[in-house]
This record gives structure tokens, C-alpha cells and sequence, in this order.
């Protein structure tokens, strides 16, 4: 089974939020709602979503704080669904850092061509190579970011959605060497442990069902005292 897409969504107003989070599901993506800031944002930094989905109006903190909050640490998709329609409101949240704005009330269709687009565009923030219109292939290695699906010699490899966060960002930085704090900073946000800890249980979880031999990698090298490597892209 592929690893699904997560989405957060922060949104008060009970029905809209039933109705979008129904939606969402509907679509097969993978939805956590929260109805304020201060839970949305611990879902956001323990559920390392896809893309975040954010009313301005919530009762304990403005929307447009909570972007600018995000922005100091993480590059996810930010679609805000406001009542504000003033053009003044749409461009100070572009500004904080938002990538899209819906203006309520909406339909499904929008919406979900909103969250395509905005996925879309995530897959080349990390860099500007061809790696992020096509899977990413190396000596029977195949990963396909679109589909969320990992392949080794033909056979599907179930990843943690985690797991598949950072598999996915050292094969999109293939052949350079991405720093431990950019990992941890990319994907679990500012509040993770400052010892590597989670980011080396991970990677060794990650080896044993990649690597034949995980004591002798062959597709993600470390870099002593810095960081992780990916073996190259063969188009890369």
C-alpha cells in the first residue's frame, strides 16, 4: 500500500470542517484536523503533513502568525481557506508565506485543484534538478515521489511516512550530502530532539530495508559528523 498524502487542517467552524476533512478523505488523502493554533501546531510538528490547510480566523492566534511561525522552519505547502475577501487580506498572507488562498465559501473541485497544484510545487522547492519530474532511479532503486511508492529491484518497500520524508529528500538532493540539522529541520520541524537521536533510528530503520548489508551501505553513505548522502541518480 502506497504512503498516503497527510494533510493538516486547522479550521474552527465545525461544519466546514467535517465538510472538507470528508472531502479530503474521499480523496484518499490522510487528514488530521485541528480547531486552534496551538493544536494545529503540534499536529504539524508530529505529523510532518504534505501540505497545511489554515483559517485565518482561529480563536487563540491570527492565522497569519502561524504561517510566519512555520516559515522560520519548514517549506510545506501553506493553502490558506479564509471568509476574508479583501485583496489587502490575500496579499499579506501571500507575503507571511501562504502558497495559495480560497476564499469561503468554496467547492470540492477548487479545492482539491488547489491541493494538487500546491503539491506539485513542493516537489521542486528542495532543488531545481529534473529529479522532481520524474522517480528517482539508481541500480534497482526506484522512487517514485508522485505515487509515494518505493521499489527495490522490483519489489514494493513499505516506509513509515517519516521514513519515506527523508528517503525523499536525500533522492531529490541525490549525490550531495544534506546536513543532519537540515533533515531534522525539514522534516520533523524545530522541536525535535538536538541529539540526532530520532533522525539515527530512523536512518537504521530506513538501511535494513533498503540496504542488503546495512554495516556497508550502497545507497545512502554517511558523511561522518555531518550528514547523509544519497548514491547519485543515474540521470541525475
Amino acid at each position: 500500500m502506497n504512503t498516503k498524502i497527510t494533510i493538516v487542517l486547522i479550521e474552527d467552524e465545525k461544519n466546514i470542517c467535517h465538510f472538507i476533512a470528508s472531502t479530503l478523505t474521499a480523496q484518499d488523502y490522510k487528514v488530521f484536523t485541528a480547531s486552534n493554533a496551538q493544536t494545529g501546531i503540534s499536529l504539524i510538528t508530529s505529523s510532518c503533513p504534505d501540505l497545511i490547510l489554515l483559517d485565518l480566523g482561529l480563536p487563540d492566534r491570527d492565522g497569519l502568525e502561524i504561517i510566519e511561525e512555520i516559515r522560520t522552519w519548514a517549506s510545506i505547502p501553506i493553502i490558506v481557506i479564509s471568509a476574508r475577501t479583501q485583496e489587502q487580506e490575500k496579499v499579506r498572507a501571500l507575503d507571511s508565506g501562504a502558497d495559495d488562498y480560497i476564499t469561503k465559501p468554496f467547492g470540492p473541485s477548487e479545492l482539491m485543484a488547489r491541493i494538487r497544484t500546491a503539491l506539485r510545487h513542493s516537489n521542486r522547492l528542495h532543488t531545481d534538478s529534473l529529479i522532481n519530474q520524474r522517480p528517482y532511479q539508481a541500480e534497482g532503486l526506484v522512487i517514485n515521489f508522485e505515487k509515494r511508492l518505493v521499489t527495490l529491484d522490483g519489489a514494493e518497500i513499505h516506509l513509515t511516512q517519516i521514513e519515506f520524508k527523508i528517503v525523499s529528500l536525500l533522492a531529490r538532493n541525490s549525490g550531495k550530502v544534506i546536513t543532519y540539522d537540515s533533515l531534522i529541520s525539514n522534516v520533523w520541524g524545530p522541536y525535535a530532539d538536538d541529539d540526532n537521536r530520532i533522525l539515527r533510528v530512523n536512518m537504521a530503520n530506513i538501511r535494513r530495508k533498503l540496504e542488503k548489508n546495512p554495516a556497508e551501505p550502497h545507497y545512502i553513505f554517511t558523511e561522518i559528523g555531518i550528514g547523509y548522502r544519497m548514491l547519485e541518480d543515474k540521470e541525475g
